[in-house]
């Protein structure tokens, strides 16, 4: 290995827009990779760990903040897209009704969508919320990545017996999805992803 680090293509990534329904939307072109999870999976830290940067994401300690599907232009032709959080957040059921609506029409209408990140708290696998984008994802035969978040808050061998037993489920219910651990805290698993995420913006 060389000794100098390989520059992180997702640094350059800066806020593009934010849309609350489908109209809203940037053109539907170039590649575009997509973030969703539980309201308190660590999704904000997980985007600003990716790109290296503090704040691009932003983080709450109230979780559910991300009310809105926003958009991060990394160049021309490649977006990051973070989508609302999910499943905890104390908001009106007219609310959860509408992005619900909202995020089954982006995975389903979204033609440069090249594959899902989904965050899940390594401690909470697979729950309601996680097996719904799982199940929509199956039927746009869409590629998910699962990143199993907080590693960092298990020991070694618990935090490899839960990801050998997602990998397990998956294989049998969602073999269109890949699964790895991660921590945004002591950057466990950051290249992993980010290779991934290469290579579905085709970097």
């Amino acid at each position: 290995m060389c000794g100098h680090k390989k520059v992180n293509p997702f640094r350059l990534a800066s806020f593009l827009t934010s849309a609350n329904k489908i109209s809203q939307l940037p053109p539907d072109e170039g590649l575009e990779v997509a973030f969703a999870g539980r309201s308190n999976a660590g999704k904000s830290s997980a985007l600003n760990a990716l790109t290296d940067q503090r704040s691009l994401a932003r983080t709450s300690k109230t979780p559910g903040r991300t009310q809105l599907i926003n958009f991060f232009t990394i160049d021309e032709q490649r977006r990051l897209v973070d989508l609302p959080g999910y499943g905890y957040a104390k908001v009106p059921e007219a609310i959860k009704r509408h992005w619900q609506q909202v995020l089954a029409e982006y995975l389903q209408v979204r033609t440069c969508l090249r594959g899902l990140v989904l965050l899940m708290d390594i401690r909470h696998p697979l729950k309601e919320f996680d097996r719904q984008m799982l199940d929509w994802c199956a039927s746009r035969e869409m590629p998910v990545h699962i990143l199993l978040t907080k590693a960092d808050k298990l020991n070694r061998g618990p935090a490899g017996s839960a990801l050998q037993q997602v990998r397990k489920a998956l294989k049998t219910e969602y073999p269109q999805a890949t699964v790895q651990l991660f921590s945004s805290l002591d950057k466990q698993g950051l290249e992993q992803a980010q290779e991934q995420l290469a290579r579905w913006l085709e970097m």
